[in-house]
């Protein structure tokens, strides 16, 4: 019989590619990661892994053992979380990550029902992270949950274990200075017609960024950048302070600075969010009572 504790540092070598990875993913030191994985190798009479210069890489045999690995792994977890919540009920320690106008709004007020209600006894913990970090944290099993987004013009790929559920969708819209504001047709605005306007943009390492770059060059240029903040206060600051433009979702928007609009597009773009955890934790009890909190929050505030 296969040993599981050998097996799941195997499926972690194929994910993570190096001895250190899996130590430090496992809480091991890396020779003690090589010899589990020699005594594998002897238990089953198969080279599982070779040399390849200074790494360690596997052999068509480990790799087809690692994928196995993978779903038996899966589904043992799913296993022990099903009796976990039969003999826990809505008890527990889940981590949750959002990205920041989803924290302080949805998560927030999710969180406010999961504390007024007598029944919980559900403990969470929160961090902010951008939709990137949050999914690598929750592939990992650093979170549990994470609430992500994406735009209707820039897709999001989950990564493989990881299931998503819509929570809704909100506008994004174009703030301007009342003074700057150019004409506008049937309540909309094009943004070919600040072409020549300069921009603020989210910094261009997450999708925000790529969000507003696909925009403007369906628009037919490209945004000249003179600001980038991640913080959409910041940019609605500097936008009534007459730096320049910014697209902005509904949900970022905390204030309106004075003398700052917020205008519809006539190519209308939306931001989609998701609450996204790791297919086997889906039979969780837990994970089930706060998803039903963060759903609820969301619906008063998007669009289904």
């Amino acid at each position: 019989m296969i040993d599981v504790r050998k097996l799941r540092m195997l499926a972690a070598l194929e994910r993570l590619g190096t001895i250190a990875a899996v130590a430090e993913e496992l809480h091991l030191t890396a020779p003690g990661v090589s010899m589990q994985l020699a005594a594998l190798e002897r238990e089953l009479g198969l080279a599982l892994t070779r040399r390849q210069g200074r790494r360690v890489v596997l052999t068509p045999a480990g790799t087809v053992l690692a994928l196995h690995g993978h779903d038996i792994l899966d589904r043992l977890s799913m296993a022990e979380l099903e009796l976990e919540a039969l003999r826990a009920g809505s008890s527990g320690r889940y981590a949750l990550t959002a990205f920041p106008s989803a924290a302080r709004t949805i998560i927030a007020e999710a969180c406010r029902h999961l504390l007024t209600d007598p029944g919980s006894g559900l403990e969470l913990t929160l961090t902010t992270l951008e939709p990137e970090d949050a999914l690598s944290a929750l592939a990992t099993g650093t979170a549990d949950l994470a609430v992500v987004h994406s735009y209707s013009n820039v897709a999001r790929e989950l990564p493989a274990g990881v299931n998503s559920t819509m929570l809704g969708s909100e506008p994004v819209r174009l703030a301007v200075r009342s003074a700057d504001r150019r004409s506008s047709t049937g309540g909309t605005i094009e943004l070919g017609e600040y072409d020549r306007t300069p921009w603020i943009t989210p910094t261009r390492d997450v999708t925000c960024f790529d969000m507003v770059d696909r925009a403007c060059g369906l628009a037919g240029f490209r945004p000249r950048v003179v600001a980038e903040t991640m913080d959409f206060a910041v940019q609605l600051e500097l936008v009534a302070a007459g730096v320049g433009v910014a697209l902005v979702p509904s949900l970022a928007v905390e204030r309106l600075p004075d003398g700052v609009e917020l205008l519809d597009l006539a190519h209308p773009v939306e931001r989609a969010l998701a609450l996204a955890v790791r297919e086997p934790s889906r039979a969780d009890a837990g994970v089930r009572a706060i998803s039903g909190a963060i759903t609820a929050a969301a619906a008063a505030r998007l669009t289904r």
